[in-house]
């Protein structure tokens, strides 16, 4: 690895895994021909699929899971924690006892819009967008577009649509 990666040897690499400049990776697992854009951080006990895209500046914590032939736009976040806290009840700092990590996975095939933020333990399901900017705080269905904070369903996505065939709009 070059000076501008921070890569753990504790981290495993699928085959052709394409990673940018100024990334910190520890402790994960990156599925085959996924690509990592710059200023991306992956937590440990992070998985992270084959055939995905996770774009620049974006911050994967402890607990997410995602699944093949994902697409994370720029500057996406996850949440692992459902009540953050700095201290404990008696006002020392917290530690990784002190709290539980919730997880969070998104399934096969999803995509999450630019600046979305994803808070603990949602789930988004197979093939569904997230419209960029969007605060997730609950589960997404399969095949349906949310958008919004929070973010509500705004449509489900035609079968065909969710493969890949192209469709034109009026």
């Amino acid at each position: 690895m070059n000076s501008f990666l921070a890569v753990a040897p504790d981290v495993v690499l699928g085959q052709d895994v394409r990673l940018s400049k100024f990334i910190n990776l520890y402790g994960c697992r990156i599925g085959d021909e996924t690509k990592i854009g710059a200023f991306v951080e992956i937590q440990k006990n992070v998985e992270v699929g084959r055939r995905c895209k996770i774009s620049s500046h974006t911050f994967i914590c402890e607990g997410v899971t995602i699944e093949d032939n994902v697409f994370v736009g720029h500057g996406v976040t996850f949440i692992n924690d459902m009540y953050p806290r700095a201290t404990t009840a008696g006002g020392e700092l917290q530690t990784e006892s002190d709290w539980k990590v919730a997880p969070t996975v998104v399934r096969r095939g999803a995509s999450i819009g630019s600046g979305a933020t994803i808070l603990a333990h949602v789930s988004i399901g197979e093939e569904a967008i997230v419209g960029a900017g969007s605060v997730v705080t609950k589960d997404v269905p399969p095949r349906c577009i949310v958008a919004g904070n929070p973010a509500r369903v705004i449509r489900q996505i035609p079968r065909e649509s969710a493969q890949g065939a192209r469709h034109e709009y009026a």
